[in-house]
């Protein structure tokens, strides 16, 4: 009974506009205060200060600091460069070219919103130009930007391990496989529409001297994640620590290679940095409240008694998690929804024996579909102002865009070798 009022309650808040912070608070102070629960309202604070203590989320603000120097320090249009060279000839070919970029761009950059907002401003009015219309541009960026949370910068794999006690090194490696059929499944829908409306014939093949050219303006670019990953993978620094790494090799390259950055910039990089990282600790911390509120009224073990009633089998689990999480995904955004469910879900997927990190990646593939999910998604207004488009105009076509992630998303569930592949070819487990 207590579960679906707290999340009524919640709900009815959220839904009328009040910031996710606030609304999460006032669910978890309102609950105690009114049921008279037997708990202290300074306990609140406590939990909330505890929900943002752990060590390991001090890559948070080091994770976005480090996308907001490579959005302004010139990589955006260079991977933009070399995608072209490389794809630019396909029907299609600006599609294609927009999801390779945002995929490469999302391995150094780890945010669906900078990674929607720096290839975009890119790549936008070179596909209108093109012909492309406005609302299929932008559906096409806000679909591929989330293509980042799969990659192995990903804050929200971050703050899963975190939740979890899953290892970070293998998560960070577990999206890529999946991340990389999902691009396949975008460029065919972008092949497709550039034959069906003709608006993109594709290009002339660029020559191996103009790949070439390219490749080394883009090299610095893209040795990142290589160096990143190869850190990570030797064990020469953890993954927290490669968020530091991540900000030192992208404040060089900005500053000294591209000199795309000034000095003068930075200041005004890391307030925007800071206050992106305070609003996202922030709702961290308010929804370690709430997850506390719901573990010492036993909330989970409701949860699971009655999840075992209707899903006794693991693919019935799974199926479950997946609809719940997208429609989760509809009203609260990403992180927050993942904060919210992970503690409920992560012990009845434990009693089932399913692996923790394909639970991770099935949850960042599930939320990252929230993000191009009206009202609340965050990359679907970011293209959406990018490409001046209406997000009616750009429903339709996200619909076939969003149909290729599920199918993606559910191929992923239940072929769990997908998520695993990598990281036991580089760690020799999972």
């Amino acid at each position: 009974m207590l579960t679906i009022q707290v999340f009524g309650v919640f709900f009815i808040i959220a839904l009328a506009g009040i910031p996710l912070f606030y609304a999460l608070i006032a669910t978890t102070a309102g609950m105690v205060y009114f049921k008279d629960l037997p708990y202290q309202m300074d306990s609140l604070l406590l939990n909330l200060i505890a929900g943002v203590e752990p060590f390991v989320l001090i890559a948070v603000p080091l994770f976005i600091f480090a996308g907001e120097l490579l959005s302004r320090g010139g990589v955006g249009k260079r991977i933009v460069a070399f995608a072209s060279a490389l794809f630019g000839w396909m029907p299609g070919g600006m599609g294609v070219v927009t999801i390779v970029s945002c995929l490469m761009f999302g391995g150094v950059s780890g945010s669906a919103i900078a990674d929607t907002a720096a290839i975009g401003s890119l790549v936008a009015p070179t596909m209108k130009e093109k012909g492309y219309h406005p609302d299929f541009t932008a559906a096409l960026l806000s679909v591929a930007g989330t293509l980042a949370l799969l990659m192995p910068l990903s804050i929200p794999f971050l703050v899963f391990a975190f939740i979890s006690g899953a290892s970070m090194r293998i998560l960070s490696m577990s999206g890529v496989i999946p991340g990389l059929i999902c691009a396949v499944a975008l460029a065919i829908v972008c092949i497709r529409y550039g034959k069906k409306t003709g608006c993109d014939n594709g290009s002339q093949r660029a020559s191996l001297k103009e790949i070439w050219a390219v490749t080394k303006d883009a090299g610095p670019a893209l040795l990142m994640p290589v160096i990143i990953v190869g850190g990570i993978w030797t064990g020469v620094f953890t993954p927290t620590e490669a968020a530091a790494v991540a900000v030192a090799y992208g404040l060089v390259i900005s500053l000294f290679l591209y000199r795309d950055l000034k000095f003068r910039d930075l200041p005004a990089l890391a307030l925007k940095a800071f206050q992106t990282s305070a609003s996202v600790l922030l709702v961290i911390g308010a929804t370690g409240v709430l997850s506390w509120l719901l573990t010492a009224e036993m909330v989970a073990m409701q949860l699971a008694e009655w999840i075992q009633s209707v899903a006794s089998q693991p693919w019935q689990f799974l199926l479950l998690l997946n609809i719940v999480l997208l429609l989760l995904g509809i009203f609260i955004e990403p992180l927050p929804a993942m904060l919210l469910t992970a503690p409920l879900f992560l012990p009845m997927a434990q009693a089932m024996q399913i692996d923790l990190v394909l639970m991770g990646v099935i949850m960042v593939m599930n939320l990252s579909i929230a993000l191009y999910t009206p009202p609340v998604g965050g990359t679907l207004f970011v293209a959406a102002k990018l490409a001046k488009a209406s997000i009616g105009g750009m429903s339709k076509h996200i619909m076939p865009l969003m149909a290729m992630n599920i199918a993606v998303l559910f191929l992923t569930s239940y072929v769990p070798w997908l998520s695993k592949i990598l990281p036991r070819l580089l760690f020799g487990v999972g």
